[in-house]
């Protein structure tokens, strides 16, 4: 909030939000990816430059193909918090209850509002807890495709590597 709405005057704004989002996950994206490029057997690299590959040839042809699940796992364990996120984008984004533009959006100062938010809102504020339910059936139904779509690009990507 300290960086993004006042350092950067963003102020409440959806564009605000989307980087402390892109922030918080970034740990989890670089340590799963860390952990998986940790589990390519280093005589995979080893023999790919012995047998006269390049460096970023090597890492393009020989590591990520490896690697690719692990990199997809952390994608979807990030998202999966992004969905979920609630607190920072109160404080970031705003609780506006209007739809905006692209260009609207983008804007310093023109606050937004996420379904975590509206769904706060809608139960704790209004007291409209069908509606909060409504909201939250439609969070699990975005996490279940989204982890879909994830785990059928995971599979894909393996069935091309070979």
């Amino acid at each position: 909030m300290l960086l993004f709405v006042q350092f950067f005057s963003l102020g409440t704004s959806l564009m605000a939000g989307s980087l402390t989002l892109a922030i918080m996950t970034l740990p989890t994206i670089i340590r799963t990816t860390q952990e998986s490029l940790k589990t390519v057997p280093k005589a995979y690299r080893e023999g790919s430059l012995g047998l006269g590959a390049g460096k970023w040839y090597m890492i393009r042809t020989v590591v990520i193909p490896c690697v690719i699940d692990g990199i997809v796992t952390g994608c979807i364990l990030s998202v999966g918090r992004v969905v979920g996120e609630s607190a920072a984008l109160l404080f970031t984004a705003g609780m506006a209850n209007e739809l905006l533009s692209v260009p609207e959006a983008v804007q310093a100062g023109n606050a937004g509002s996420t379904l975590t938010v509206a769904m706060y809102v809608y139960a704790k504020e209004r007291g409209q807890f069908d509606v909060a339910f409504a909201v939250a059936a439609i969070l699990l139904v975005l996490t279940f495709l989204i982890n879909m779509s994830a785990k059928i690009a995971a599979v894909r990507l393996k069935q091309k590597r070979g």
